[in-house]
């Protein structure tokens, strides 16, 4: 018989709800919470959304974790941009304004992060995981916080050369792995060209040498958004396969 995870409710039962919560310089920003029932100990999760995002794919992750025995949250980082608007609405917005300022992305993790914290189920321990260029972003957050593990589900320009042209105002993350403070997951898609193979390659280098301590999974067939459940890029095989993988490392690395 499988074991529960320390929190998790035997009954599957959670609650989920939208709440504010001060994110970067303090800005009040909108988030999305769910919390499995009961008042045991348990570590918390943060979701940072994908680049089209705070959508229904994502909260839906945010739930998968509360059913996996965690406090998780996932904070809208379009909140300021376009307040109340569509996801679809806000990620055009927050495009043409070249994505989310690295500062204020670390900003309001950390205010996510303080959230689960602070919760009365806390165990005291964080995690991070985030998507498509919200795994990017958890590298990022991973450099600066002190968070317990971190999870970049095909993260983009972590390494590599930024194209010409691109919208996004961005840099990678080369100068900053020093600092990375917690243990990292990598699930990577083979036909992936952002991040592609080369660049996976060039990051798992990076991070033997600087001896940090971190795990890669590359899956072949799979491209990139490959946990999107709402895209023709879902892959069943790869996602089966990435979710026992989190949940493994998150229960190393969360647990009490």
């Amino acid at each position: 018989m499988t074991q529960l995870p320390t929190g998790a409710s035997a009954s599957g039962s959670l609650t989920a709800t939208t709440v504010t919560l001060p994110g970067h310089g303090g800005d009040e920003i909108e988030a999305y919470v769910a919390r499995p029932e009961g008042d045991r100990r348990r570590g918390g999760v943060v979701v940072i959304h994908h680049l089209p995002g705070y959508d229904r794919p994502s909260k839906e992750i945010v739930r998968r974790f509360a059913e996996l025995g965690y406090d998780a949250v996932c904070p809208n980082l379009y909140s300021r941009e376009a307040p109340g608007a569509s996801p679809d609405d806000a990620a055009a917005v927050a495009r043409a304004n070249g994505g989310v300022p690295d500062e204020q992305l670390v900003g309001d993790v950390a205010g996510a992060a303080a959230y689960l914290r602070a919760l009365p189920t806390s165990n005291g321990k964080a995690g991070v995981i985030g998507y498509c260029s919200g795994g990017r972003q958890t590298v990022l957050a991973a450099c600066h916080l002190d968070v317990d593990a971190a999870v970049d589900c095909y993260g983009a320009f972590v390494t590599g050369t930024i194209p010409p042209g691109l919208p996004l105002k961005v840099t990678t993350l080369v100068d900053q792995l020093p600092q990375l403070r917690a243990p990292l997951l990598g699930l990577f898609g083979a036909e992936d060209t952002h991040p592609g193979p080369e660049q996976t390659a060039e990051l798992e280098r990076i991070l033997t040498d600087l001896g940090k301590d971190f795990e890669f999974h590359t899956y072949e067939g799979a491209g990139h958004g490959f946990f999107a459940v709402n895209r023709p890029s879902y892959n069943v095989a790869a996602v089966n396969d990435g979710w026992e993988r989190i949940e493994s490392f998150f229960g190393r690395h969360l647990g009490s």
